[in-house]
C-alpha cells in the first residue's frame, strides 16, 4: 500500500544525487588539477538513473550512479599559465557551463514532480482513510 511513497522518495533521492553532481561539476569548472596535485583536470560527471530500488532492484522505484563523461578536456592557449604545456595549451574540465544549468533546471523540476506526486499519494490516503473510518 506504501510502496508509492516508496518510489517517490527514491525519485527524490535519485534528483538529490543529480543535484549534488551538477553542483561538483559547477564548482569544479575550472580545476586543471587533481586531488594529488598532478596537472589532471577534473573530469565531469553525470547520472545515470535505471529502474528498481538501489537496495533491492526488483522493488518499484529508481537508483541512481554517477559516471565520468570520457569527452576530451578543454583546451585553451595561455603560455603564462603554471599548468600550461609545451605549446602553451591549458587543459580544463570537460564541462560546460550551459549544460550543467539546463541539468539543474531539469533535475529541480523532476524534484518538485517527485514531491507533487507524494502529497497527491498522501492526500488519497487520507481521504481513503476518512471513509473507511
Amino acid at each position: 500500500m506504501f510502496d508509492i511513497l516508496d518510489v517517490g522518495a527514491s525519485g527524490l533521492q535519485a534528483q538529490r544525487v543529480r543535484m549534488d553532481t551538477i553542483a561538483a561539476n559547477i564548482l569544479n569548472i575550472n580545476t586543471t588539477r587533481n586531488e594529488k596535485g598532478e596537472k589532471i583536470p577534473f573530469r565531469r560527471r553525470f547520472v545515470s538513473m535505471a529502474a528498481g530500488m538501489a537496495g533491492n532492484r526488483n522493488k518499484p522505484g529508481v537508483h541512481a550512479q554517477i559516471e565520468i563523461d570520457k569527452t576530451p578536456f578543454r583546451t585553451q592557449y595561455e603560455p603564462g599559465h603554471p599548468d600550461a604545456d609545451a605549446n602553451g595549451y591549458v587543459k580544463y574540465p570537460n564541462i560546460d557551463l550551459a549544460i550543467e544549468q539546463v541539468n539543474a533546471m531539469e533535475a529541480s523540476r523532476a524534484y518538485e514532480a517527485n514531491v507533487t506526486m507524494m502529497e497527491v499519494t498522501k492526500a488519497m490516503l487520507n481521504s481513503t482513510l476518512r471513509l473507511i473510518a
